[in-house]
């Protein structure tokens, strides 16, 4: 069979699959992120059905997906939000930073992979997932919630911290040594502050350059500027998914309403190819022999996200069941997190990273919507009583 009609067929049938994936997840009230992933653990290696062609193919719509997962997550925010959310949620931040990424660091260094895979883990444990989250806001009709703007305040925090983590990450991973790392941390950090400046002053001339009253236009100019971001952020040693999210802050007002209208369907589709890509990079075979560890990790983070959650929410006057129901909030791990275990997996940081990281974020991504939903009565009756 032609080379080009094997790749159709596998891709093909791939997104079919996951279309119905997707169907049995809203029909369950869960997020498709698991489903997903077992998808791209079925399909890899080890799997009861390997690809044998498209994945190549797979792994650039993956890093597609990647870039816009970012600059749709950027797009939440603009450079204004951002700055001042810094500043008035700096302590609760600090708090989650501290609480959070250590289960991770400590796990990677007791089981000796070393200070590079530690720092990898820091970032999957530390990292909520702000589309799972979002979408259990919505869906439990949280988002008028008084707690809500502090779990908001919170995820914009930690995507500001992962604009600054994961130049350090990339360098980390690369091996350079400690001259050439902390040049190339500058140079990612320098990246980073002459974006937000710009973002900050020039904003409105780059939204000016960027509109347009046709959809189709607005589309190839948006997606086009963040593809270019990406890559010239990858080359200076930044990572492109830090780039597409710097273009996503960069946009704002009825502009980013509006491309994120447009980017939400492309944004799925390449998210799904994503999250199946990672799961291809993982031996289902290995990851049995981690699920223990995962699932202890899984439970440590869960308290250390529910602490955080009550802490911020309490500096901010909310009542308990409000606190409660920001930390709960704050469970889910999801996309941001594969991204870094995706890095840290393809550098070689360590064997067991990717397994551990899959059944951890399984674990997490499916328990934090269902916790949510099954605690929900309980918030109710708490609230009537008060």
């Amino acid at each position: 069979m032609h080379h080009t009609a094997i790749i159709f067929l596998e891709f093909g049938a791939v997104l079919l699959g996951l279309g119905v994936l997707g169907a049995l997840a809203l029909r369950a009230g869960i997020s498709a992120i698991p489903l997903y992933l077992i998808a791209g653990l079925a399909f890899g290696t080890g799997g009861v059905l390997p690809l044998a062609t498209s994945e190549e193919f797979i792994s650039i719509g993956a890093e597609i997906g990647v870039v816009l997962l970012l600059l749709t997550l950027g797009l939440e925010y603009n450079a204004d939000e951002l700055v001042s959310s810094l500043k008035g949620n700096a302590r609760a931040g600090i708090v989650d930073l501290v609480l959070n990424a250590a289960p991770g660091a400590i796990l990677a260094l007791l089981l000796g992979w070393g200070p590079v895979a530690a720092l990898a883990m820091a970032g999957v444990t530390y990292a909520t997932s702000s589309g799972i989250t979002a979408k259990v806001l919505s869906d439990l009709g949280w988002i008028g919630n008084r707690e809500t703007p502090t779990v908001l305040s919170l995820l914009v925090f930690e995507d500001l911290t992962m604009a600054l983590y994961l130049p350090i990450l990339t360098a980390t991973l690369a091996g350079l040594s400690l001259l050439n790392g902390a040049i190339a941390v500058g140079i990612a950090l320098a990246t980073v502050t002459v974006v937000l400046l710009v973002a900050l002053r020039f904003g409105k001339w780059i939204e000016a350059f960027v509109a347009s009253p046709n959809n189709e236009v607005l589309l190839l100019k948006i997606v086009g500027l963040a593809l270019l971001v990406a890559g010239i952020a990858q080359e200076l040693q930044v990572s492109a998914a830090v780039g597409a999210f710097l273009v996503g802050i960069a946009l704002s007002g009825q502009l980013a309403h509006d491309a994120q209208a447009l980017l939400a369907p492309l944004r799925d589709l390449f998210a799904a190819v994503f999250f199946v890509f990672f799961g291809l990079q993982t031996d289902p075979t290995k990851i049995l022999p981690v699920a223990g560890i995962a699932a202890a990790l899984a439970l440590v983070s869960m308290l250390t996200k529910l602490a955080t959650g009550m802490y911020a929410a309490r500096r901010a006057g909310i009542s308990k069941a409000g606190q409660a129901r920001a930390g709960i909030a704050l469970v889910p791990r999801g996309e941001f997190n594969i991204v870094i275990a995706g890095l840290a997996v393809a550098a070689g940081a360590h064997p067991d990273l990717g397994p551990l990281a899959a059944a951890y974020v399984l674990i997490l991504a499916a328990f934090g919507p269902l916790a949510a939903k099954l605690v929900q009565p309980l918030f109710e009756a708490i609230a009537k009583r008060a």
